[in-house]
């Protein structure tokens, strides 16, 4: 190493119970007390398993990868949730964001154990915390508050951090592979035994305990006395090294490489060599999210609309120049005001198309601005793009695709001009509320069309011809009284429905329409059904069925124009 250069230092955090932990967080759980077992479980192997424990869990003996049926029968107070990857990727990215705050370069650590461990390069960051020690402490106890358990390892290498959290921090590995019964506790620190510790190292604090701290250039004798797992091994590797009675990292490191990659694969030696730090594992940062946004201080307070409206128009040209370069256009936009008090309004709006025109963007702020109320003055407005995706830029257009773009106009769904009204009526009643039918593949009359929201859907080109005429109106299948007639081949001469009595001037059919046999339907378990067109004396033209067989009398399930 060159002179004046600082020794590399790479810290790991490990969170064994994120999952878990993250759950309990949410406020329909605030009830349980401190010993009630939590569970959070998922479908796994076609069964649902445990996913993640908390520590009332784990102390009662229960894991991940456990199927929930086993872990009800043995304790059937566990108190249990689905898993939720949305919240999981928010609470691991706002995780992320906490631990900017002690280095810059902050990298997701996914492999082996555990179900949230993140690796920070923190070079230089120390003395900024106290030294090493007090840094690594000071993250586990903020994390403590937060209600996370989290252990940390500290050493010259990203791979003998990751087993210095692991296997040397606090206790072993809950459910992780050891490769042998005998429990294995090295002190990161000291290169002895732990028999010969001195009296004052037992009585650490709970944050001291889970750390473990590499002093720099003695990361081969920290790992000495860990088991091989600590190397990021597979389970079956760890296992076969310790039916040969290879139970230590020091015991490894002392064979000839080529033996061991003859007997248990390159990926061992590979894996050795970057926990010694002999092969470079440098720390990849995670890149933050790009954000969208632009902010404007105001020297004197401001509380006119037209104060607003001019602030707004410097917003969006600044909002428009930083989506231009990322080629993005915004989805959803909110609007934030700081009063001079302190206190904050925010107003969001919702676009069906993607946009960053100026022009485009500021109409859907009408009814915003005057819901916004300015109180004793408004101080700071900012302007976030907090939804966006692509939008590339518009290639000029030559006769044929500017006739075209004319023809559009014609057309609404064709045009920007159908987008910006369904954003500007988005703005005034919600964009979710603005829905239109979209054709379905199915043959079932009820299911042949849903609806979708306008916004986010595209309109059908063609509708798809159904073998038969459908009704203009469909309703559930309401009971038609037979008065004369065949009761179950053709339809009555007359029956009685709706409390009005109804004769038969024509009638054309059956057409069979048989249930969807993989789904279960309630409204389709009678099975097949037989229909018909049929029109009234007085010109009422309905769409009757009957089963096959007319035991279950004839239903009305339609009306024709």
């Amino acid at each position: 190493m060159p002179p004046g250069t600082a020794r590399r230092r790479v810290l790991c955090l490990w969170l064994p119970r994120l999952v878990a932990e993250l759950a309990l967080r949410r406020a329909d759980l605030s009830h349980l007390g401190p010993g009630d077992a939590f569970a959070v479980v998922d479908e796994l192997r076609s069964a649902l398993r445990l996913v993640s424990v908390d520590a009332s869990a784990a102390a009662l003996g229960l894991a991940p990868g456990r199927s929930l049926a086993d872990a009800r029968a043995a304790h059937p107070a566990l108190v249990t949730r689905p898993r939720r990857p949305g919240a999981e990727a928010r609470g691991r990215a706002g995780l992320i964001r906490w631990a900017r705050r002690f280095s810059p370069w902050v990298g997701e650590d996914l492999a082996g154990l555990g179900e949230g461990a993140l690796a920070l390069d923190v070079t230089g960051c120390a003395h900024l915390f106290g030294g090493e020690r007090a840094m690594a402490e000071r993250m586990v106890e903020d994390l403590a508050a937060l209600g996370l358990t989290a252990r940390a390892g500290l050493a010259d290498c990203r791979g003998a951090a990751w087993a210095l959290a692991r296997f040397a921090a606090g206790e072993a590995a809950p459910g992780g592979p050891t490769g042998d019964a005998v429990q294995v506790d090295a002190p990161a620190t000291r290169v002895r035994s732990p028999a010969r510790r001195r009296p004052e190292a037992r009585a650490l604090s709970a944050q001291s305990a889970a750390v473990a701290v590499a002093p720099p250039g003695a990361t081969r004798a920290a790992l000495a006395d860990l088991p091989p797992a600590a190397l990021r091994i597979p389970e079956e590797t760890a296992a076969g090294l310790a039916r040969l009675g290879l139970r230590r990292i020091g015991d490894l490191a002392a064979l000839p490489r080529a033996s061991l990659a003859r007997r248990f694969g390159a990926d061992l030696v590979t894996r050795l060599d970057q926990a010694l730090g002999v092969t470079p594992e440098p720390v990849s940062p995670l890149k933050p999210p790009e954000r969208f946004a632009a902010r404007l201080s105001l020297p004197e307070p401001i509380g006119l609309r037209s104060d607003l409206e001019a602030a707004l128009a410097r917003l969006l040209a600044r909002l428009e120049a930083r989506l231009e370069a990322a080629q993005r256009g915004a989805r959803r936009l909110r609007l934030s005001v700081r009063r001079v008090d302190g206190s904050e309004q925010a107003e969001e709006v919702g676009l069906a198309r993607p946009a960053r025109d100026p022009g485009r963007l500021a109409p859907l702020f009408d009814q915003a601005l005057e819901r916004i109320e300015a109180g004793f003055g408004i101080d700071a407005v900012r302007l976030e793009a907090t939804q966006t995706e692509p939008l590339a830029p518009r290639p000029h257009s030559g006769h044929l695709e500017a006739r075209a773009a004319a023809d559009a106009r014609r057309t609404p769904e064709g045009d920007e001009a159908f987008a910006d009204l369904l954003g500007r009526l988005g703005a005034r009643v919600g964009l979710e509320r603005i829905t239109r039918w979209i054709p379905a593949e199915s043959h079932i009359p009820e299911k042949t069309a849903h609806l979708a929201a306008a916004a986010w859907s595209a309109p059908a080109e063609a509708w798809p011809s159904p073998p038969a005429p459908r009704p203009i109106l469909l309703f559930r299948p309401e009971p038609a009284t037979v008065l004369t007639g065949d009761e179950g081949v053709r339809p009555p001469a007359a029956f009685r429905w709706r409390r009005a009595e109804h004769r038969l001037a024509a009638a054309a059919g059956p057409e069979r329409i048989a249930p969807e046999w993989w789904l279960d339907d309630p409204e389709w378990r009678g099975g097949a059904r037989d229909y018909w067109r049929v029109e009234t004396e007085t010109g009422v033209r309905l769409w009757l069925f009957a089963l096959p067989g007319g035991g279950e009398g004839w239903f009305v399930h339609g009306i024709f124009a």
